[in-house]
């Protein structure tokens, strides 16, 4: 009886172990608990076992692989994880994304003069008419002597004027001294060379009176202020500026200005000194503009040339400056780096001078070897391959370097 109990039990145990799905995932622990005396319970058939992690990139991952290291490890109840990024403004369904509003740059502040001041032409009379009034105060003083009794007998005679014993010198006779001297003065005062290319800014008290551009002999008020202007095509050299390159190095820049007067009384009376204040709207510009030393890249000289101008003709404009170009004519590193980028800028043509230098020698290598195998003169395994290209690249540098010496 005792025989057929162990035999059945015997027979049993091999159809359990065939019936059982091999350990995974969480049945890891159970197995491993087998071993100890425990019975192992088979998952069913079609379940997954539960993941650690979800989401788009990541796999399973066994329990007996995270506990490998230990010899009796416990089972550990799991759950689902989901691990997501969070969604930023825009990206939940139903929501709109969210612009960002551009951020408009603070203007930068435009110099202006008074709008009252605009250049105007003066009223002026033609030269003939203040020489006809200087002559006209001569003879008046002359008349005037002759009825005082001041003129000598002996002038008198050569005149041809006649006698006359004079009435002596009243008050009659001093106002029209004065008279006929004033005349005299204003006429003969009064009279003005215009030139061309140049131009008066007349002024009474303070005032803007009106601007003279003729040319030729001319009377002018002698009681207004004149101040000379030089409305020509005008260039100016600057001496050297400080300036920088796209890399911040400190450069000294010497620029040619092309520039004229276009408003005479905004350039004399709307600021102190436009000359000065031209130098300086170069030299502004040049602090914020990058340029390049001559002889690197022509296209970033004629950019930066470019933006120079902009810059200064929209900063002398109202000052009635018209202003054609700013150009760089020399660009030099500052004292105080200029040994180093003299260094640096040997270093970098010396070593494109390598590099061309080491083009030429393998494509002279390249061709070599290819003619000689290509016309069947030598027959070379991967090992002379080697060698020849080896003796070649030595030969061509050493001859590449006796010819540069």
């Amino acid at each position: 009886m005792s025989t057929n109990t162990t035999s059945s039990t015997d027979s049993s145990t091999p159809s359990t172990g065939s019936s059982t799905a091999p350990p995974t995932g969480s049945s890891a622990g159970a197995s491993a608990e087998s071993g100890t005396g425990a019975r192992a319970v088979a998952p069913e058939a079609g379940a997954r076992p539960a993941r650690l992690i979800h989401n788009e990139a990541t796999t399973e991952i066994p329990v007996h692989l995270l506990f490998r290291d230990d010899p009796a490890p416990s089972p550990v109840p799991l759950r689902p994880a989901v691990v997501a990024r969070r969604q930023g403004p825009g990206e939940r369904p139903g929501e709109r994304p969210a612009t960002r509003r551009p951020v408009n740059a603070r203007p930068r502040p435009v110099p202006s003069v008074d709008p009252e001041l605009r250049e105007r032409p003066a009223r002026v009379l033609p030269g003939a008419a203040g020489v006809a009034a200087g002559l006209c105060g001569v003879a008046g003083c002359a008349a005037t002597s002759w009825w005082a009794g001041l003129v000598p007998p002996l002038a008198a005679q050569a005149l041809g004027l006649p006698a006359y014993a004079g009435a002596g010198l009243g008050p009659a006779q001093w106002a029209a001294y004065a008279a006929a001297g004033v005349l005299g003065m204003f006429g003969f005062g009064g009279l003005a060379r215009g030139r061309t290319g140049r131009a008066w800014v007349l002024g009474l008290f303070g005032r803007y009176r009106g601007t003279v551009r003729r040319t030729g002999l001319m009377w002018v008020n002698p009681l207004l202020l004149r101040r000379r202007v030089d409305v020509r095509l005008r260039h100016w050299r600057s001496e050297p500026m400080p300036a920088a390159d796209g890399n911040g190095v400190a450069l000294r820049a010497v620029t040619l200005v092309v520039w004229r007067v276009r408003d005479t009384v905004k350039a004399t009376l709307g600021v102190e000194d436009h000359e000065t204040y031209l130098r300086e709207c170069v030299e502004a510009a040049l602090a914020r503009v990058p340029v390049e030393p001559l002889g690197t890249v022509r296209s970033s000289a004629d950019v930066a040339g470019d933006t120079l101008t902009r810059l200064v003709a929209a900063d002398a404009a109202p000052v009635g400056l018209e202003v054609f170009s700013v150009r760089p004519v020399r660009v030099e590193y500052a004292p105080e780096v200029a040994a180093a980028m003299h260094r640096r800028r040997i270093a970098a043509l010396d070593a494109a001078q390598r590099a061309s230098v080491l083009t030429s020698v393998v494509d002279s290598v390249e061709d070599t070897v290819t003619r000689l195998t290509m016309r069947g003169l030598v027959e070379l395994d991967d090992y002379e391959r080697k060698v020849l290209v080896k003796d070649l690249t030595v030969a061509f540098c050493a001859g590449r370097g006796d010819t540069g010496a």
